[in-house]
């Protein structure tokens, strides 16, 4: 019994501990590479996952494949674009913090806009694209695939 108690301890530790990698897209990158994405230009596409709350759900999502970013270090590095990918956006003059969906982020001239929840995808967000100071993703390790791929 006692075995059990100190490897869940274990597991649990080492999951607390282990985090994803995260990749940092600078403001011009990122203009770059949603430049000519426009809603006439998004995607059709059926995912499915999830934890304890298994989902199917088809959603207009950016037709971008590939996220072109790079490691803490600075070495450029390529991400494939999918459900999995979570963007987060450092904002504004107290560094505040919003995270959504890469998949789901959709760029104007002046603002970003994203889906902040796989399950309640009213809830999004709109940032100031002057404001954004700072660019994250990262693999979120989330069971999310499309479908029709």
């Amino acid at each position: 019994m006692e075995q059990k108690r100190i490897l869940t301890i274990l597991i649990i530790g080492l999951l607390f501990f282990s985090s994803c990698k995260t990749y940092y897209i600078s403001i011009d990158s990122f203009k770059e590479q949603f430049a000519g994405v426009d809603s006439t230009k998004l995607k059709m596409v059926e995912m499915t996952g999830g934890g304890y709350l298994w989902v199917t759900e088809q959603y207009l999502a950016n037709p971008l494949t590939k996220i072109k970013c790079q490691d803490k270090k600075g070495n450029p590095a390529e991400l494939d674009n999918g459900p999995k990918i979570e963007i987060r956006f450092t904002y504004g003059e107290n560094n505040r913090r919003s995270s959504g969906y890469f998949d789901r982020v959709f760029v104007s001239d002046s603002a970003v806009t994203f889906i902040q929840s796989r399950f309640i995808p009213t809830i999004r967000k709109t940032i100031p694209l002057n404001d954004i100071t700072k660019i994250e993703v990262q693999n979120g390790g989330k069971n999310f695939k499309y479908v029709n791929k």
